[in-house]
């Protein structure tokens, strides 16, 4: 699966979509992936009725849409169960949203969806990704959900979606103007990258990090923040051009890997420091292994790509 970069600016604006009334005393709509036995709390099977209501929820934290076919794609129904399990792992972080293209095919006309299955992001109402064509093996959804978690929490985005609250019964739902739940020790470093601070951000990530050296989101916030920190201002073209023109200079070795991994190429990132490995010894080696470690760390541990990255990086060492 194609990694995605996972940013706010240059949306498409999807407001036209809103104007979808919802059905007067309806029920929002039931659970995805599967019947009405589904226990999955953090997903929604999406209609002209309830599509506002989805839309919305985008606005406190990101709601992934799952273009299915039964007709045209069988294989597009397990996308959308594993895209619903992967999401209840989050906590509400994620909330799964399936759009059953037969059944409604407006919404996927009005959305110029080219073909199923198909995922796509939206924060804030509008796309976050471009749209991520085909099937997937459940260990890749992971990975793209481990991506974008890190990213949120690099920017300071830490809204969660209610369980259940496209399903429950009347109440179940979140009050009109009541705030989402935010872990406090995250708004320090949230409202700095919201200032535009990013330097703020990063001495409040080394706080908590400090204070809990376990504290995995929190360091992997602190992670993402330096690549954020060190890339600022920095002409994407002429660092590429650099690197080009001095494969052994580590600077610009290790910038491009940063940039890399802003623009969700996290593999190509790991690769090119790895091969660095191999041509540098001692203290340049150290430096560069280092900065690998950094991106690990801003990755995720537990991820495919790390744990792949690691074994090429040991490879490289001994």
């Amino acid at each position: 699966m194609t990694q995605q970069p996972f940013s706010r600016p240059g949306a498409i604006d999807l407001s036209a979509l809103k104007r979808t009334p919802p059905p007067a005393g309806g029920a929002p709509g039931a659970p995805a992936g599967g019947g009405g036995g589904s226990t999955s709390a953090y997903s929604v099977a999406v209609d002209e009725a309830n599509f506002q209501s989805v839309l919305e929820a985008s606005m406190t934290a990101p709601v992934v849409l799952v273009f299915t076919s039964p007709s045209q794609s069988p294989e597009s129904a397990q996308l959308a169960l594993d895209v619903a399990t992967v999401a209840d792992e989050y906590d509400g972080r994620f909330l799964a949203a399936t759009i059953d293209v037969d059944a409604v095919p407006q919404i996927a006309q009005a959305m110029q969806i080219p073909q199923v299955p198909l995922m796509l992001v939206l924060l804030d109402g509008r796309p976050a990704t471009q749209p991520i064509p085909g099937a997937a093996p459940i260990d890749d959804i992971r990975a793209l959900f481990n991506q974008l978690a890190q990213q949120l929490t690099a920017q300071g985005i830490a809204g969660r979606h209610q369980p259940n609250a496209f399903g429950a019964a009347p109440g179940g739902e979140v009050a009109e103007g009541e705030e989402p739940d935010v872990d406090p020790r995250y708004l320090p470093a949230q409202d700095a990258l919201a200032a535009g601070d990013i330097d703020g951000a990063v001495a409040e990530y080394q706080k908590l990090v400090d204070a809990n050296p376990v504290d995995h989101e929190a360091a992997a916030g602190l992670a993402m923040a330096k690549v954020l920190q060190r890339t600022q201002g920095v002409d994407l073209n002429a660092a590429r051009a650099a690197a080009a023109a001095n494969p052994d200079d580590i600077d610009a070795q290790t910038m491009v890997a940063d940039l890399d991994m802003l623009g969700g190429h996290v593999e190509d990132a790991f690769a090119r420091l790895v091969e660095l490995v191999r041509r540098t010894a001692g203290k340049d080696r150290d430096r560069v292994r280092e900065h690998l470690v950094g991106l690990f760390g801003a990755v995720g541990n537990d991820d495919p790509r790390v744990l792949k990255g690691r074994q090429a990086l040991a490879s490289a060492l001994f």
